[in-house]
């Protein structure tokens, strides 16, 4: 399942040809631009004169990145909410605290560095580490990207990775300095793996955001190699806010700094966010009054917050929807239904979507560091279950998220963690649950003390 472009099913291995209306000088940098070879396939690509992304860029000072609609070194951690065929999807992008640097035909370009993690149904589905940079123009290029998709929690294929200068073609300009309607760019285009042409349909649209409305959002739309048109909205200060077609759409739920309200942590929210530890005791140990109770908790500050909080649909729902699996059903017991793996999994669930509004409050780098515990614990709770996929989903998302924190952590901290993440890689990889043990416990008390 491709995630990153919810519209598009079945990629070919073939890259469109380009279409030939246009003026002749536009033809020829286009042909010296994408570097592509003799086509097979064709697709209704716009007329070349409409293209703005033809001249080679300059970057000068690459990682000053000013252009509004792809804000991407402002924008240091997003959640996008949606769902693909159905399944509740959810991407975390993060902007990395480290620079790299790319040779492009022997010009050096500095990057900047997110990353995209999707989860499907609350499970790792893909992850890809993309660089970007702007060049003098104001227009934001892209350099590549290392894609990695999961099965059951292990890397199946990376033959979506691209990275700008390495023979598979130029950087690719993703956000005009000024996009106006009718303006026609590529994203991508990689013979034999991905191909993206944009044209922008709208611009200064006032879109809702998690806030209140933000004006001068541009509309796009998206055409993909295997001939599939996905709609996309970027909005100011907040890069990609919508996407997708045929009932599969992600939306920005949350961005930080851009959505981050003013004022202390509201004490409703910090009840929210209590481990979950003490959920998951009781229920183990068959205290189910004691569990009954700070369900209830947890129900009163969520209705409590939501009176004192003008709460962003989306996040409301997903938090909604938590405190429902917390109490569980026929299909999937829980609190309700006295079932202690299905109730620490509900908790696990309520401090996931609890770390989003936090987002609204906190420094990215503190709402990171509960995400690393709380994956800590579904570490911990995933062995139990003794089912070597969820286990080796649940060590990747450490790894991912301890890239975030490499900053924030001191030489002491980094040291324990990566100890035990590599005993842990060590255990996944071999799928021996018992060896993982020892160091996910170990992990666990390492989280809780950060």
């Amino acid at each position: 399942m491709q995630v990153r472009h919810v519209a598009v099913t079945g990629l070919v291995a073939l890259l469109v040809a380009c279409n030939s209306s246009g003026d002749g000088d536009s033809a020829a940098k286009a042909k010296a631009r994408d570097k592509s070879p003799e086509q097979t396939t064709t697709l209704p690509t716009a007329p070349e004169n409409q293209r703005v992304d033809l001249d080679k860029p300059t970057f000068d000072d690459p990682t000053d990145v000013t252009n509004p609609l792809f804000p991407i070194g402002n924008l240091q951690s997003a959640v996008l909410l949606g769902n693909v065929d159905g399944v509740q999807l959810r991407v975390e992008t993060t902007l990395l605290p480290y620079t790299e640097t790319i040779d492009v035909d022997g010009e050096k370009v500095e990057t900047l560095v997110s990353q995209y993690v999707a989860y499907i149904d609350g499970r790792i589905e893909e992850v890809a580490i993309d660089w970007y940079a702007q060049a003098d123009d104001g227009a934001v290029w892209y350099l590549g990207e290392d894609v990695k998709d999961y099965v059951d929690g292990v890397v199946d294929a990376t033959d979506e990775s691209w990275r700008a200068g390495e023979g598979k073609g130029e950087p690719f300009m993703i956000m005009p300095a000024h996009p106006k309607v009718g303006d026609v760019y590529r994203p991508e285009n990689i013979p034999g793996v991905v191909f993206e042409e944009v044209t922008v349909k709208a611009v200064d649209v006032t879109v809702a955001g998690a806030n209140g409305p933000v004006p001068g959002a541009m509309v796009g739309e998206e055409l993909h190699m295997d001939g599939g048109r996905e709609r996309k909205t970027f909005a100011p200060d907040r890069g990609e806010f919508a996407s997708g077609v045929a009932g599969s759409v992600e939306d920005l739920a949350v961005a930080s700094p851009a959505d981050q309200l003013t004022g202390p942590q509201p004490a409703q929210l910090t009840a929210l966010a209590k481990p979950p530890d003490d959920v998951c005791t009781a229920a183990r140990d068959g205290d189910w009054p004691a569990v009954a109770s700070r369900v209830a908790e947890a129900k009163a500050a969520w209705a409590a917050y939501q009176r004192a909080e003008d709460v962003p649909p989306l996040l409301s729902a997903e938090l909604t929807r938590a405190l429902g699996r917390l109490d569980g059903d026929a299909l999937t017991p829980a609190a309700t239904g006295h079932n202690a793996t299905g109730t620490c999994q509900g908790a696990i669930d309520v401090g996931i979507a609890t770390s989003d509004l936090r987002l609204r409050h906190e420094p990215v780098t503190e709402v990171d560091r509960a995400r690393f515990q709380l994956w800590a614990r579904q570490l911990t709770l995933d062995l139990t279950r003794d089912e070597p996929g969820l286990v080796a989903g649940d060590v990747a998302t450490l790894e991912l998220v301890r890239d975030r924190l490499t900053k924030a952590l001191d030489d002491a901290q980094r040291t324990a963690i990566d100890k035990q993440l590599r005993a842990l890689r060590h255990a996944a990889d071999d799928e021996d649950m018992a060896k993982a043990t020892k160091p996910a416990q170990e992990l666990a008390t390492l989280a809780g003390q950060l």
